[in-house]
């Protein structure tokens, strides 16, 4: 039976770590300072940002929201991160995504200034991830990396395969993997044969977005799985794109949802802006 990686205890651990370096920034006269944008009332994105809300409160770090109609011109979308980037008040700027059709949230994740792009999404953030040099990294690949690290999972030379290939999780995630000289495959909505590609592999990434996609049948024994998926059932439940109950008895580790990559995800936002802080005062 799998070992379950326990995210939400991490994410704890985390963020209690990060309280003591929160209080050490305070005593130098510096209050971390994050600013959320959230444009419109989409339910989920509201949940998020409460979340986010909450992980500020406990780890100490103030928190800005500006909640904007879902009819605003791209102008003042982009006038408000202008603003915010000038603010020294301010150490991380944050945009809810997704954001309604009309407004271009590419052209707004380049205004957000690299210095305080605490998701990560910035081209220049995106940039210098692909050359492994220090960056921000998004929030999802990079509570899945610290997620190996703590459970002492080594990518080295493994077959991994990401099956989706978003901007926020799945691409930066080929690079954080890459990093560590694993071989990545990459699966998509387009890919022929996807199962011959995960029952090789040796860890399996899923972020697609589709309740319970992975099967028993579809992975080999000792497989390792990460589970980023959040779908809510008919019935009101989370479930995961893995097939928990049935995948976890071939699995070797396996994460849940919730309390796998979910509380990871805002974990590692508050390490980014804690590292904004530390950065700007120096």
């Amino acid at each position: 039976m799998a070992v379950i990686i326990d995210g939400k205890e991490l994410a704890r651990k985390i963020r209690s770590n990060l309280k003591i370096d929160c209080e050490e920034i305070k005593s130098k006269g510096v209050n971390p300072k994050l600013a959320v944008i959230l444009v419109g009332d989409d339910k989920a994105s509201k949940v998020y940002v409460k979340n986010k809300n909450k992980a500020c409160e406990d780890v100490g770090i103030e928190f800005e929201e500006h909640i904007l109609e879902s009819e605003i011109t791209q102008k003042q979308l982009i006038d408000l991160i202008e603003q915010l980037n000038e603010r020294k008040d301010i150490h991380g700027i944050l945009l809810q995504s997704p954001i309604p059709n009309h407004l271009d949230i590419n052209e707004a994740f380049r205004k957000i200034s690299p210095d305080k792009d605490v998701d990560g999404f910035n081209p220049i953030s995106v940039g210098k991830l692909s050359l492994n040099q220090d960056t921000f990294v998004s929030c999802t690949p990079y509570g899945i990396m610290k997620m190996f690290e703590e459970y002492n999972i080594d990518l080295e030379g493994k077959d991994l395969v990401i099956i989706g290939r978003s901007n926020i999780v799945g691409k930066p995630l080929i690079q954080c993997c890459l990093n560590k000289n694993a071989t990545v495959t990459v699966c998509h909505s387009r890919t022929k044969n996807l199962k011959e590609h995960t029952k090789r592999a040796d860890i399996v990434i899923a972020a697609i977005g589709k309740s319970k996609f992975v099967t028993e049948d579809m992975v080999k024994d000792g497989v390792v799985i990460i589970d980023v998926g959040i779908n809510r059932g008919d019935d009101g439940k989370l479930t995961g794109d893995v097939d928990f109950e049935n995948v976890q008895k071939k699995a070797s580790y396996i994460t849940p949802v919730p309390g796998g990559v979910g509380p990871m995800t805002v974990a590692m936002l508050m390490n980014n802006v804690i590292k904004a802080t530390k950065n700007q005062m120096k």
